[in-house]
């Protein structure tokens, strides 16, 4: 569905075009640097066929903006320019990733976003373009590194937040029972799923930003390219970012893999040292129990007690020795 359109004149909102057609000749008609700008939320293919046919979008781009599920590119057809990113957001309290998509195209004298899941990225980069009339009278170009530069900025504000869930699970895992808690390993590969969703996003998106840089795009003019460089900067350290994180969390997990298998070492030794006591008064009690008639002490007044003396000094004996080699 169309959730919004408008003509812009000089970079302020002008009107609410009634026929896309007849807007669009308009605004390429006019000597004031008009566009019309349409943003659509999750279209059916009979609501995007109106759009479709009046900007005479490529079937191909129409077809990814349908299916979403695209990754992060830019296409250049004739008559349009096409940009898929994927805006993201962070959900704290489940420290989860949410992932939406948002499909641009920019033209001769029009805009049109088509927006798939719960982002509110092109409402709110529209609402500070209508404050900013600078910058929107630069035309579709401006709408398009608007649009960039907010999503690349919620990618820094994403990192920063997976720094710190991270270093608290960094805290979690190396703390002194850290390792012994079974579900550190379930909690290490769900951030992990996490991080990978955010390189997902921000990785393919280098590929068209730095086409946005060198200028091999239409539609760009020499004045718009320095802006696309400080949002590919602007990537480029959130690409770091999220190669930094995967590396510590690789880290982190072999640690608590070691940590692990060091306990498990540790009890089997404390297994081991309790088994070798208790197997010296069996041994014994073993020997006696077999009913030989000649056997040492058997008809001794303290052969009993001697037999217990000799049971309880062995393992007094191997308690202590244990003991001292860290066993228990």
């Amino acid at each position: 569905m169309i959730v919004d359109s408008a003509i812009y004149r000089k970079g302020r909102r002008a009107e609410t075009p009634g026929d896309l057609s007849d807007a669009l000749a308009q605004c390429r008609a006019s000597s004031d640097d008009a566009f019309i700008w349409v943003g659509m939320s999750e279209p059916t293919a009979e609501e995007f066929d109106q759009v479709t046919s009046e900007f005479g979008l490529h079937p191909l781009a129409v077809e990814d903006s349908l299916k979403a599920h695209q990754r992060p590119k830019m296409e250049v057809y004739t008559g349009s320019l096409f940009t898929v990113v994927r805006p993201l957001t962070y959900d704290d309290a489940r420290a989860r990733i949410e992932a939406s998509e948002l499909m641009v195209f920019i033209g001769e004298s029009f805009v049109v976003t088509v927006r798939h899941g719960s982002s509110r990225i092109p409402a709110q980069v529209r609402g500070r373009l209508e404050h900013d009339p600078k910058v929107l009278g630069r035309g579709p170009v401006a709408v398009l590194y608007a649009l960039l530069d907010a999503v690349v900025d919620a990618y820094l504000d994403i990192a920063s937040e997976l720094q710190v869930d991270l270093e608290e699970l960094e805290e979690k895992v190396f703390a002194p029972t850290g390792g012994a808690e079974t579900g550190v390993a379930g909690v290490i590969y769900s951030f992990k799923r996490q991080v990978l969703e955010f390189r997902r996003a921000t990785g393919p998106l280098s590929e068209p930003l730095a086409r946005l840089v060198a200028g091999t795009v239409p539609y760009l003019s020499h004045e718009t390219k320095p802006f696309f460089r400080v949002v590919a900067d602007h990537l480029a350290r959130a690409n770091e970012a999220g190669d930094g994180l995967d590396r510590l969390l690789s880290d982190i997990l072999a640690a608590h893999l070691t940590q692990v298998g060091v306990r498990q070492n540790d009890d089997m030794r404390k297994i081991s040292a309790w088994a070798a006591m208790a197997a010296v008064p069996t041994l014994i009690a073993g020997i006696y129990g077999m009913n030989f008639v000649h056997m040492p002490e058997l008809r001794q007044i303290w052969g009993y007690p001697a037999v217990l003396a000799l049971m309880v000094t062995a393992v007094t004996y191997l308690y202590f020795l244990f003991k001292r080699r860290g066993w228990l």
